[in-house]
């Protein structure tokens, strides 16, 4: 067996996977989903064919043609991979396997009416990135497989259901589609509804999304709606928060080429979710902390569209070069922002991710292979070594090269790699082969090797240069040497970002009384920004400061956003003669985690069987 993917059982010997066609019915009381998957090949085939999957029961795989059984062997479960499943297949284009999601799917997340915003109904929504797809379905889950797809999802007829893929129709259930997921006079309930959906572009299995719950939407432009909870209240501050989003669009179409996803539509679901954004195509997923009311957020929102970019039209091979989708994808979103926002907000991005870079380069200080750009991840979870690097490292690359050959030659190369490798999934040497070809000499002015498989941070690195950066930096060097505050005058016109890039800027050694006198000037703890708050609570806890313990646990109890939780929960455990902290942090997990995306969950579990 050669594996194409150190994350997946998928054998390079075997034919990769063209289509699916998935038949999915929705079980809300027993948070389940009972699935039909018909994988499509691209050419008869007679031999094993290796899926992944992941606590997934499967009870039965067919030819779909006769219905005959095929014959199918599971392994013994991976803590990382999950279990492969290898079918027999004897001249076969096409296999359907039927099998029934556990309740503990690491994709998904099925709340109680409780956990909702309007308390009446339930919801369910996937995160598939990185290797979560294999738990809703048995696939090649692995990027370097590309899928279009098709799927009818079955749900309660009072819910609704998006998706990443162009919405076809709701409709009743037909008596001859449940394809054996359940019996006819079930998918055929009077309180039961077929949504219909289709991906006619190749996409890697980490892409498929779907939200099932009670949803509303507001139009903000011609190729966009927000959806969220039916919540008035939560949909016009959304609206009103990413009214931008059509100019982004098209300064993105004017950098990077055409919007080639048809729809750009956006999902704030609730604070669970793990993430500030994921890209879906044609259906960007988004955490509600990213509404904070001066359109801000809409940062967030240009990352994931440029992913539509890079990500989505380029992917990365496997993680090991995750930085081809983070890197670029930051770059693509600094440019937009530059355009739309101003080069000093951009250059406050730039200064909080250079800030970002270098705490990443402490937390790995004892595991450095991951503060490299091309990493190997063999036998690790990926979501544990999940950090800035990629994104921030990866940025610098490119920032790098722009600097050697200029602006102007940089974009039409940018435009010309994204044509030539669009739709398709490559890895780090493809790159630099590129750019070698494109931007001759390039590698004599410029260390790729030291920028891809070196340590830390390389030294033509560089931190922004605008007036507001250097001035937000310097105030925080004045508290640092003789502790003097900000003035008003100095603060007036700081929104959330110059807070930030402030707060993380100051040293983690300040004492307890400085803190103190932080917020009573300025009300850091109770931001409305989640950025400030979590930057400011993380310097209280280190000042040991308890009087804003109660407000850690608010914040820990209240969002699921992993970078959120990783800094509060490490800050609260990492270090000597912290017991006290400890319990408390192993409290606030046991009664929040329920709460918590499964995700999220083995991230905080991981940070305290680490250090509590």
């Amino acid at each position: 067996m050669a594996p194409i993917d150190p994350h997946s059982f998928t054998d390079s010997a075997h034919p990769l996977t063209t289509h699916i066609s998935l038949t999915l019915f929705f079980d809300f009381p027993s948070s389940t989903i009972s699935s039909a998957t018909l994988l499509s090949l691209p050419t008869p085939y007679i031999g094993p064919l290796t899926l992944d999957t992941r606590s997934l029961s499967i009870s039965s795989v067919l030819d779909p043609l006769s219905l005959s059984p095929l014959p199918f062997s599971l392994s013994s479960p991976d803590p990382i991979l999950g279990q492969s499943l290898s079918v027999s297949l004897s001249n076969q284009t096409q296999i359907l396997i039927l099998s029934k999601t556990s309740p503990s799917s690491s994709a998904l997340q099925w709340l109680s009416p409780p956990q909702t915003f309007n308390k009446t109904h339930p919801f369910v929504y996937t995160q598939c990135q990185s290797i979560h797809a294999r738990s809703i379905f048995p696939c090649q889950d692995t990027p370097a497989a590309r899928v279009k797809y098709a799927a009818k999802l079955n749900i309660p007829r009072q819910l609704s259901a998006v998706m990443a893929a162009r919405h076809v129709e709701r409709r009743d259930p037909l008596p001859s589609e449940a394809q054996g997921v359940c019996d006819d006079s079930v998918w055929c309930g009077d309180d039961r509804v077929v949504e219909e959906f289709v991906m006619e572009q190749p996409i890697p299995p980490y892409l498929f999304a779907f939200a099932v719950g009670e949803l509303g939407f507001r139009e903000v432009g011609p190729r966009t709606r927000v959806y969220a909870e039916a919540v008035n209240e939560v949909l016009d501050a959304a609206a009103k928060e990413f009214a931008g989003t059509e100019e982004m669009i098209q300064v993105g179409e004017k950098l990077f080429g055409p919007y080639d996803w048809e729809r750009f539509d956006l999902l704030v679901l609730p604070p669970s979710f793990p993430y500030g954004g994921m890209e879906n195509p044609r259906m960007v997923f988004l955490t509600p902390t990213v509404i904070k009311g001066d359109a801000s957020g809409a940062q967030v929102v240009a990352h994931e569209l440029a992913h539509s970019w890079t990500g989505n039209l380029i992917t990365n091979k496997n993680n090991d070069h995750f930085w081809l989708n983070e890197g670029f994808t930051t770059y693509a979103e600094r440019r937009i922002v530059e355009a739309v926002q101003g080069e000093d907000i951009a250059a406050l991005n730039i200064g909080i991710g250079w800030g970002g870079l270098v705490e990443e380069m402490e937390r790995f200080k004892d595991n450095v292979e991951f503060t490299k750009l091309k990493t190997n991840q063999a036998g690790v979870d990926p979501d544990d070594v999940y950090s800035r690097v990629p994104y921030e490292k990866g940025f610098q690359f490119l920032w790098r090269i722009e600097r050697q050959i200029g602006r102007s030659a940089f974009d039409d190369f940018l435009k010309k790699y994204i044509a030539t490798f669009k739709f398709q999934s490559i890895d780090t040497d493809m790159f630099l082969n590129f750019l070698k070809a494109n931007v001759p000499g390039i590698e004599n002015e410029i260390d790729l090797k030291l920028w891809t498989e070196g340590t830390g941070i390389p030294p033509d690195a560089m931190e922004p240069v605008s007036n507001i950066y250097s001035k937000i930096v310097s105030l925080a060097n004045e508290f640092k040497l003789v502790g003097r505050m900000p003035r008003d005058d100095e603060v007036a016109d700081w929104k959330g970002q110059e807070w930030e890039l402030y707060l993380e800027n100051l040293p983690k050694s300040v004492e307890a009384s400085q803190v103190t006198a932080l917020d009573a000037r300025y009300h850091l703890s109770e931001s409305k920004d989640y950025e400030v708050r979590v930057a400011f609570l993380q310097l209280a806890i280190s000042a040991r400061c308890r009087d804003y313990y109660g407000e850690v646990e608010k914040t820990l109890k209240e969002v699921g956003r992993m970078k959120y939780l990783r800094p509060l929960y490490t800050a609260l455990v990492q270090g000597a003669g912290k017991e006290e902290e400890k319990v408390f942090a192993r409290r606030v997990f046991t009664e929040a985690c329920d709460c918590y995306h499964p995700i999220a969950q083995g991230v905080a579990e991981a940070i305290l069987a680490k250090h509590a």
